[in-house]
């Protein structure tokens, strides 16, 4: 599967008020190998194993696939140690049908910390930008989930 999403940082909190639903995430890094990265995420009362291919664009390959949810915390705990991100995920409906934004509020060494992300099916694809949406962030791969995982601080 593809997967095209563009990421920014959120402005202020005037998307609050437009959640439809919140649900809370963990997830950790495996060691990065070649040109892949392998994650473990438990998201509520499910969990799954994900690989993501190198960012081309905004585009990349993904592949994921549902685990137990006590085989995932184990994992956290054996493989991911010092490489885990912590935060509540906010689904906010887009201004075009069948799209919703993904607002992450981040927790721990991150708290204070928001960014959103909109799949979208193409990359060239044109969409309304909401009035809280701050600056783009996709090509900056220091706000990627992986690189914050392993710096384990919000980049400047």
């Amino acid at each position: 599967m593809i997967e095209i999403e563009r990421k920014f940082l959120v402005e202020d909190g005037a998307w609050r008020s437009q959640v439809t639903r919140s649900v809370e995430i963990v997830q950790g890094y495996f060691q990065r190998a070649g040109n892949a990265s392998v994650r473990v995420r438990v998201i509520g009362d499910s969990a799954n194993l994900n690989i993501k291919g190198r960012v081309v664009g905004c585009a990349r390959k993904e592949f994921e696939y549902p685990i137990p949810v006590a085989e995932a915390q184990e994992m956290l705990r054996l493989f991911c140690a010092g490489r885990v991100v912590a935060k509540t995920r906010h689904f906010v409906p887009a201004a075009e049908p069948g799209l919703q934004w993904e607002i992450d509020e981040y927790h721990g060494p991150f708290q204070g910390h928001f960014t959103a992300e909109l799949e979208i099916p193409s990359e060239d694809f044109v969409f309304q930008r909401p009035e809280w949406l701050g600056e783009e962030k996709t090509a900056d791969r220091r706000f990627g989930n992986g690189w914050l995982a392993a710096a384990q601080c919000w980049p400047e």
